[in-house]
């Protein structure tokens, strides 16, 4: 496999060339003390969150060594941390709360995080937050 790439190395047209490179969390399961209604307060619900973030390194580590990559268990344990470490009133605190963390991290180019209470409403989805530290140009 490793002479296999090394035969393609430059091979690939400039068009098709790596230029964004992302780490994604998809709709992580939390149970949290969130809400602002008093029948909410102490009793925790499932919220989703979601984290993205765009790294500034655009190439895999070279030696495809898990110690130089991403510890995807690390970003997890600090968003369940954050989401049980004290209550919320709001979702919108929660995950500004998660996005600071993240955006703490080193190489991290830009970042969304988003969460979701699922278990809202019977007719929609879910109810939920979204923040980015970048403008995403509407469809």
């Amino acid at each position: 496999m490793a002479d296999e790439a090394i035969k393609l190395q430059g091979m690939v047209p400039e068009h098709l060339k790596v230029r964004q490179s992302r780490i994604l969390l998809d709709s992580l399961e939390v149970m949290t003390d969130i809400g602002f209604h008093e029948f909410e307060i102490g009793a925790p619900q499932r919220l989703l969150v979601t984290v993205e973030l765009w790294l500034e390194d655009l190439d895999p580590p070279d030696d495809d060594d898990h110690q130089s990559a991403w510890n995807y268990d690390y970003l997890r344990t600090e968003i369940v941390r954050i989401a049980q470490e004290r209550r919320y009133n709001l979702q919108e605190t929660l995950v500004h709360a998660i996005f600071q963390r993240v955006a703490a991290y080193r190489g991290v180019k830009a970042l969304r995080v988003k969460s979701v209470k699922p278990d809202i409403y019977d007719d929609a989805k879910g109810v939920g937050v979204e923040i980015m530290s970048f403008v995403e140009n509407p469809a």
